[in-house]
């Protein structure tokens, strides 16, 4: 699997680097700013972007809008972001375009090596890798157009593990349910938000965050 990343710190992105390769991903570019960060992704087009969101030579949001903008270039690249915290209007602005894998996760958050390469993976087979303190802001909102407000607690639940990722069965796992009942939970959630069905469970947690993303909300 071809991977670009996206670092400015050298010790940190040359970890990154022999982590990544003792699971035999070949890194294709590493790089420390945003411009060589875009002209790696439209120029090599891997597998998956592990971007940091801060690159030089702004130190604002330069590693996303570089790689923002090699996905409208390349419809669907998959992007996983490490970010220090919860942005959210980062987050808000890559859950937007929901073609392609995509991937939030805190890197104070990222235990293990383990957890790390499965949320790659993950973002490059076209899935998600939420991190569940992201999408608790997320979910955690307050409007007079709340569209959550129509799920119940249980439902609300099954929502925050799936925009995580989890399958049907991890979610019953999680849960301690029937597998049944969180389909009817499922089902019951996209019918309150008024999404349309999907074959692709992956595709179906893009499109609940995308519809969250798109209404207007204050994150508390």
């Amino acid at each position: 699997m071809r991977v670009v990343l996206a670092e400015d710190l050298f010790l940190l992105r040359q970890g990154m680097v022999q982590l990544l390769e003792s699971y035999d991903f070949e890194i294709v570019a590493a790089v420390d700013n945003g411009p060589a960060l875009l002209d790696a992704l439209v120029t090599l087009r891997p597998d998956v972007a592990v971007v940091d969101v801060r690159l030089p030579p702004t130190f604002t949001d330069e590693g996303l809008q570089a790689a923002l903008e090699a996905r409208r270039r390349c419809p669907g690249l998959p992007i996983l972001v490490l970010s220090q915290h919860v942005e959210q209007l980062y987050a808000k602005e890559l859950l937007a375009d929901a073609s392609g894998g995509i991937g939030y996760l805190l890197k104070d958050r990222v235990l293990n090596s383990d957890q790390f390469v499965d949320a790659i993976r993950r973002v490059a087979d076209g899935g998600t890798a939420m991190d569940p303190q992201v999408i608790s802001q997320l979910l955690a909102v307050r409007s007079r157009r709340e569209p959550l407000s129509m799920l119940t607690p249980r439902e609300r639940e099954v929502l925050k593990l799936m925009a995580e990722g989890c399958s049907n069965t991890a979610i019953a796992q999680r849960l301690i349910v029937s597998q049944g009942a969180v389909a009817k939970y499922t089902t019951s959630i996209f019918a309150k938000l008024d999404l349309a069905p999907a074959d692709d469970s992956n595709r179906r947690v893009l499109a609940v965050l995308a519809y969250l993303n798109s209404t207007r909300v204050d994150v508390s």
